[in-house]
C-alpha cells in the first residue's frame, strides 16, 4: 500500500522519524540510567552524595541525556499520535494522553534530580535525598507509560506489526505497571524483579528496529 495524505498510518518516512526516535530514546535513557547515574547512586548516603560530589560532570551529563530522552519522548508521542489516530482514534488520543502524562512526570522529577549538586556542599543528605524523589517521581511516570504500552500493544496488532513485537510491547506494559506499583508499596521485592526490565529492552528494541528497517507500523 501506497503512502497518502489520507492513510499516514502507511507514511514510511514518517513511521521511520518514529524508529530513530525511539532509538534516541532507548540509547540515551539507558546510557542515564545505567552507564552515568546508576554508578553514582550505590551504597550508603554519605557514600552517594561523595560519589556525586566527585563527579559531577558525570551527573550533569546524565541530567543532559535524560533532557534528550523526554524531548524525543514527546515528539514520538505526537508522530505516534499522527500515524494511529486514523487507525483507532480514541485509542490513539488515549496512548497520546498517558505518554505526554509520563513526560510531565520525568520532567518534574528532573527538577528534583538537578537540584541535588547545588546541595552537596551544604545539605548532601539532602541531595540524597534529592535523587530518591527523582527515581519516585520516574516510577510514578512508568505507571503511566505502562498503560500506554497496552493501548500501544492494542494499535499495533491493529496494523503490519508483527503480533510477537506487539505481544512484546503489551508484556512490557505489564512489567512496566508491576514494577513499578511493587516500587510503591513493596519496596523490598523490587530487586527481585529487576530482572524483568529486560523484557521492556527487549520489545522496545524490536519495535524501533521493525520501524527504522521496515517503516510499516
Amino acid at each position: 500500500m501506497h503512502a497518502t495524505a489520507h492513510n499516514p498510518t502507511q507514511n514510511p518516512a514518517l513511521t521511520r522519524s518514529a524508529g530513530a526516535l525511539y532509538l534516541v530514546i532507548i540509547l540515551c535513557g539507558l546510557t542515564a540510567e545505567l552507564a552515568l547515574r546508576g554508578p553514582l547512586l550505590q551504597g550508603a548516603p554519605d557514600q552517594i552524595a561523595a560519589a556525586m560530589a566527585a563527579q559531577l560532570p558525570q551527573l550533569r551529563l546524565s541530567l543532559l541525556a535524560d533532557v534528550i530522552m523526554l524531548l524525543a519522548d514527546i515528539t514520538l508521542a505526537l508522530v505516534f499520535f499522527s500515524l494511529l489516530r486514523d487507525r483507532a482514534p480514541a485509542l490513539a488520543r488515549a496512548a497520546l494522553v498517558f505518554r505526554l502524562g509520563q513526560a510531565v512526570l520525568i520532567g518534574a522529577s528532573l527538577m528534583a534530580l538537578a537540584s541535588a549538586p547545588a546541595l552537596l556542599d551544604d545539605l548532601p543528605r539532602m541531595a540524597v535525598h534529592m535523587t530518591d524523589m527523582h527515581a519516585l517521581g520516574y516510577d510514578i511516570g512508568l505507571i503511566l507509560f505502562g498503560v500506554n504500552s497496552l493501548i500501544m500493544a492494542r494499535l499495533l496488532g491493529l496494523g503490519d506489526t508483527p503480533r510477537i513485537i506487539a505481544g512484546g510491547i503489551a508484556a512490557a506494559g505489564i512489567v512496566y505497571l508491576t514494577g513499578s506499583l511493587l516500587r510503591l508499596t513493596a519496596p523490598g521485592l523490587s530487586a527481585a524483579f529487576e530482572p524483568a526490565y529486560l523484557v521492556c529492552i527487549l520489545a522496545e528494541s524490536a519495535l524501533c528496529l521493525w520501524l527504522l528497517i521496515t517503516g510499516r507500523l
